[in-house]
């Protein structure tokens, strides 16, 4: 079981598409991350000004 594991250790082809697959997770989180915090910060500026601007008839 060693000799296997040691073996797939050592053997470096095939690791390129593993290893581009968590770069793009790993990106792919982080974009979500910002797009989320953004859209918090965005959203709460709209509310403010919104709460600032003289309503409609008055």
């Amino acid at each position: 079981m060693s000799k296997i594991i040691a073996r797939l250790i050592n053997d470096e082809e095939g690791a390129t598409a593993p290893e581009y697959g968590l770069i793009a997770a790993l990106i792919a989180a982080v974009i979500v991350a910002a797009v989320t915090a953004l859209g918090t910060k965005v959203s709460s500026t709209f509310s403010y000004i919104d709460s600032k601007m003289p309503t409609p008839g008055s």
